[in-house]
């Protein structure tokens, strides 16, 4: 989750509402995200009814019933709720939010609250959220929900997307009170790969939501032998805790950045306790081809109190 590059297309987040609560945190994270960095928001509602019956149209005789028309009012409410976020968050007053809202006959609306659009789409949550999410810079969901009428399947739903979201996934568990200072950003640190997205992710997100930067890194080893010692070998324990706070201290010296380094074989368990006052727990993924999370992720995505956001 960096900064978009020279022609780079991602400035759209997507974000999942099912008309629960939980989902409601999720937009409003989501609009606020999307108004601090000058995004457009896509909020997106899987509509799984069609699944099950073809009998998706109005009572007949009955005004403003059906399944579908119960779905296009799900997704407007989003629409409302992620609009009145954003001007919000931007300052503006609720009237004005309101009437810059509207549409204006296909051309650019002035106001950055307009740049929401409503996405229905028919499927199960996962499949329809990675699909809306394709030319997203982030997505972004509730822990639970996504899906109405499957909400009580919403950990898998997050546990699936963990492994296959097609960019950064943001999964919400706690919204702060207006005014409230936020918590630090945590990140794990293990020095492969993914290390350097996930820090990149950390370090944008800490700037944005103007806190401090806590990289975390877990020394499995214990002082036990290690493999590939020497000057060309990769980095361990405080060796590859101080360059990573090089490296984040070079890509935010405005940022208070700390480290911290833990001993324990189980990762997931000691990012936890580093991340206990988090605002956000920042983690890479393997994202293996077809296959799941890993166990870190899946650990810390079952357990977690704080936001995840897992980088890509």
């Amino acid at each position: 989750m960096t900064a978009p590059a020279a022609g780079d297309e991602r400035t759209t987040v997507a974000v999942g509402y099912d008309g629960s609560e939980a989902a409601r945190a999720a937009v409003r994270w989501a609009a606020g995200y999307a108004a601090s960095g000058g995004y457009r928001l896509r909020v997106v509602h899987a509509w799984v009814w069609p699944i099950f019956t073809k009998k998706l149209g109005p009572v007949k005789g009955v005004e403003g019933s059906g399944l579908r028309h119960g779905a296009e009012v799900v997704l407007a409410e989003g629409v409302d709720l992620a609009r009145t976020a954003i001007a919000d968050a931007q300052g503006l007053s609720a009237q004005g939010s309101a009437a810059s809202s509207a549409p204006a006959g296909g051309g650019e609306a002035a106001e950055p609250a307009s740049g929401v659009e409503g996405v229905l789409e028919t499927g199960l949550p996962a499949a329809v959220l990675r699909d809306a999410a394709s030319d997203a810079r982030l997505l972004v969901v509730s822990s639970r929900g996504l899906g109405g009428v499957l909400g009580h399947v919403a950990g898998s739903v997050c546990l699936d997307l963990a492994g296959s979201s097609p960019c950064p996934l943001m999964v919400i568990r706690q919204l702060r009170s207006p005014g409230q200072p936020a918590g630090p950003v945590v990140v794990g640190i293990d020095g492969t790969s993914r290390s350097s997205a996930a820090l990149a992710g950390a370090v944008k997100l800490a700037g944005m939501l103007g806190t401090t930067l806590q990289v975390v890194h877990i020394d499995q080893s214990r002082g036990g032998a290690r493999e590939g010692h020497g000057r060309h070998g990769p980095l361990h324990g405080q060796e590859l805790l101080d360059r990573t706070l090089e490296e984040a201290r070079h890509l935010a010296p405005e940022l208070s950045i700390s480290g911290v380094l833990r001993e324990g074989h189980a990762a997931s368990k000691e990012l936890l306790a580093a991340a206990g006052d988090a605002e956000v727990l920042v983690i890479g993924t393997h994202n293996r081809e077809g296959g799941g999370p890993g166990n870190t992720v899946s650990g810390i995505l079952n357990k977690a109190r704080c936001n995840v956001l897992i980088t890509r």
